[in-house]
């Protein structure tokens, strides 16, 4: 059936908001931090308006489904946005395409329904506040809520159903950074007179009708503060309805825009900058509404902090049975001695930083380097940085402070983050080695199977993985108690150190340590070995001196890289396994945690002519740009 809709084609070409490469980092970052302050600012309205009781009321009860909804439609459309810039790909498949259609208008009604429902939920308390709870019930709130989905279930449906009819060219662009109806109908190549008849009287009974509702509600409302003696108990009562007010505006505002760019030309860069406004911009400053012109709600806020931060005091302090630090020995405890190992691993950290961060821009920015092996190099480099930021600068404070004092807090975040980082380089190590092989073994076939989309699924797929791992550890070691004064043998939380000073039975967390290192340890090297076993054996195929030696050129560094990794997490192995903790296991970490980071740009720059070259074109864009 879907060959027949859309004769034949996988997938769009979504054409973002600019074509322009050096734009492209920005935009990242710029949607990155929208998308995550609109989840967590929407996500603390959820959390004050459910667990605070001085807002159970059906106010902030539509307040939280606004917010739940607000979270899902940004979610519909910044997530897939963000891994084609991230990819520097422009693909959504067919599936996709369609299933972003179905959710978006879903979440776009509901929005709608709700701030309409909110309207009418401000009249009945200011013109009838009397018979508000009796109006009002809890009964007459989930139905309303519930009969907004149903309604948006249907119509969103009946939307997919027709547009599955039509049929798209192979290459068909999408004018927008996500699949907006109105635009997918306009690049079909059949008719889509019924589509669009569909779309417009949604569209006006959806859309004139809740408006409508809107304005009666506040008319009403106005009317009733008229009739009010008081300055002060008009104040009071329209307060209730400013932030609505603020939202409603905003909505209704930036959709007005769409509406006028849309009938003004076929399509325009207006159009975007609009859509971006109700679909990510009015998400985002929902909650900042909410709770700064609300003092029932920033109330809320407040307490919720109070007691997030208060519960965490007491579970730190029930873990660990009062202790509020550990004590990090550190490399070295000779006075003497400091003062170099703070200039050493400064340096070392500087170089890391910098050098990682050249590959990153050179690899982003430099056209000749878009292809999946340095798509993964960028992403290791990025992951060095953040493997050495989170142990070094921790290191350098101490030893600057004369002090060997870490928090408990600061302990398990720093073991958190290192395992993830940790286990990131191990990944991206193992995926590197399967880019080679593919590269080797099915040159012909290389762009098909190495494809952005599975690019992009590997690594988000390492990070979901890490990410679990990590937390396990995190709740596991909780879950120990630490005497008073506990001395750690290391420069840093290290997982394993932190396991041997604990004063109650680690067999649990020992347990899982051990089965992860076995699962995410032998499995990831077994795949490097394997990739180069066959790496080899096509390598031996070859006739020609000549071509063997081009080939094996692009697994030199990756070859180095890996050796230095293992090689040293194989000492760091078998230097704790011998002692206790000795001085050598603390040299092993350093090379792995430090150095390796430090030395793999250099690795990938000095035998790698493309990273030489696109490392020389990018410090002489920076010396000649004006």
């Amino acid at each position: 059936m879907e060959a027949k809709n859309h004769t034949g084609i996988s997938q769009f070409l979504l054409l973002g908001l600019s074509d322009d490469l050096e734009l492209q980092p920005l935009l990242f970052g710029l949607f990155l931090s929208m998308y995550l302050v609109t989840v967590l600012g929407n996500l603390l309205i959820i959390l004050a308006t459910s667990t605070d009781a001085h807002l159970h009321s059906p106010m902030y009860f539509f307040l939280s489904k606004l917010s739940f909804v607000d979270i899902c439609l940004i979610s519909t459309i910044v997530p897939k946005m963000l891994m084609n810039i991230h990819a520097q790909t422009k693909d959504i498949s067919y599936i996709e395409c369609l299933t972003q259609v179905y959710f978006f208008i879903i979440f776009l009604g509901m929005d709608n329904f709700l701030l309409t429902v909110m309207a009418y939920d401000r009249f009945v308390a200011i013109c009838h506040p009397l018979n508000y709870t009796i109006i009002m019930n809890p009964q007459l709130c989930s139905v309303l809520v519930l009969v907004s989905w149903i309604i948006m279930f249907w119509v969103s449906l009946i939307h997919i159903l027709l547009l599955q009819q039509l049929k798209f060219s192979i290459g068909t662009e999408v004018p927008h950074f996500f699949c907006e109806l109105a635009q997918v109908l306009k690049v079909a190549s059949s008719d889509t007179l019924i589509n669009n008849i569909f779309l417009y009287v949604v569209t006006t009974l959806l859309g004139v009708f809740p408006v409508s509702g809107i304005l009666f509600s506040y008319s009403q409302i106005m009317s009733s503060l008229m009739k009010m003696s008081s300055i002060a108990s008009k104040c009071k009562a329209f307060s209730t309805c400013g932030s609505h007010l603020c939202v409603v505006c905003l909505f209704c505002g930036t959709g007005l825009g769409v509406y006028l760019s849309s009938s003004e030309n076929h399509f325009s860069q207006g159009r975007k900058v609009a859509s971006v406004m109700y679909t990510v911009v009015t998400p985002m400053l929902n909650p900042f509404i909410y709770s700064l012109r609300n003092k029932d709600v920033k109330g809320a806020l407040g307490r919720l902090l109070s007691r997030a931060a208060s519960e965490t005091c007491y579970m730190v302090a029930e873990n660990h049975t009062g202790v509020s630090q550990f004590l990090l020995l550190g490399l070295s405890d000779d006075p003497m001695l400091q003062p170099l190992l703070f200039a050493l691993f400064l340096s070392m950290y500087l170089v890391t930083v910098l050098g990682n961060l050249l590959i990153v821009l050179a690899t982003s920015t430099d056209s000749h380097l878009h292809t999946p092996m340095y798509f993964f190099l960028s992403n290791l480099s990025f992951i060095d940085i953040c493997l050495t930021s989170s142990t070094i600068p921790k290191m350098l404070v101490n030893i600057q402070t004369q002090n060997q004092g870490i928090s408990y807090v600061e302990c398990l975040t720093q073991v958190y983050f290192f395992n993830i980082f940790l286990g990131m380089d191990n990944f991206l190590l193992t995926v590197m080695a399967y880019d080679r092989f593919v590269a080797i073994c099915h040159p012909l076939n290389y762009t098909v199977i190495m494809s952005p989309r599975l690019c992009g699924l590997l690594v988000l797929m390492s990070w979901i993985i890490m990410f679990w791992v990590s937390l396990i550890h995190i709740l596991l070691m909780k879950e120990l108690t630490f005497s008073i004064g506990t001395e750690i043998p290391h420069f840093f939380c290290e997982l394993t150190e932190m396991l041997k000073v604990a004063s109650s039975d680690s067999l649990i967390n020992n347990i899982f340590l051990y089965a992860v290192t076995a699962l995410l340890g032998v499995f990831p090297v077994f795949g490097i070995l394997f990739s180069y076993f066959h790496i080899v054996s096509s390598l031996l195929r070859m006739s020609s001196s000549m071509s063997r030696y081009k080939a094996f050129s692009t697994c030199g560094s990756h070859l180095c890289v890996v050796s230095l990794f293992y090689g040293t997490g194989f000492a760091v192995h078998l230097s704790s396994s011998v002692t206790h903790s000795s001085q050598s296991s603390k040299i092993a970490s350093v090379m792995y945690t430090v150095v390796t980071p430090m030395l793999n740009p250099f690795i990938y720059s000095l035998r790698n002519k493309d990273v030489k070259g696109a490392l020389g074109r990018l410090l002489s864009r920076a010396v000649f740009s004006p």
